[in-house]
């Protein structure tokens, strides 16, 4: 049973410094509406389109995690490889989503932040030593499917674009 939603626009949150796939969040924010907030900071192009907006936060630590994780809520989509964020975002009733598809669940989400804390503690005593494997093709697609579901279930769920 989806609980009544009061007319709340989706908007999407893009923890920008990093990100791989603002292209591709522009494409589906203007197939559906939606408006955008790319949060970095520091000074980054973006499309000239009102629905698109820079954040450009201070230089502090997690300073654009703040300002996000302070803003979202319940229709919300939140794009970021970070996983402290993603869990602050979810906790909060956000869509978090992983530049790779990943779609980060009240469910997957204290298993996802303990394994990273896990391999965190590792990597700092020197026990391993490589980071991700590359960003590639086929995360592109994953994550354009998890984006375009996400918007789609909040449409669903009676939020409007």
């Amino acid at each position: 049973m989806t609980e009544a939603v009061s007319a709340k626009n989706i908007t999407i949150y893009v923890d920008a410094d990093a990100c791989p796939v603002k292209a591709e969040i522009y494409r589906v924010a203007e197939r559906y509406g939606v408006k955008v907030f790319v949060v970095s900071n520091s000074m980054m192009a973006i499309p000239r389109d009102p629905m698109i907006e820079r954040v450009i936060v201070s230089d502090g630590f997690d300073a654009a995690d703040d300002w996000i994780a302070e803003r979202v809520c319940r229709g919300d989509v939140v794009v970021t490889a970070d996983i402290p964020l993603a869990s602050r975002c979810v906790k909060a009733g956000a869509d978090a989503i992983s530049p790779t598809g990943r779609a980060f669940t009240e469910a997957s989400i204290g298993n996802t932040l303990a394994t990273r804390n896990l391999m965190d503690e590792l990597r700092s005593a020197g026990q391993i030593t490589g980071g991700p494997r590359p960003f590639s093709p086929k995360d592109r697609s994953a994550f354009l499917s998890a984006l375009d579901l996400a918007i789609v279930r909040l449409k669903r769920a009676g939020f409007t674009s």
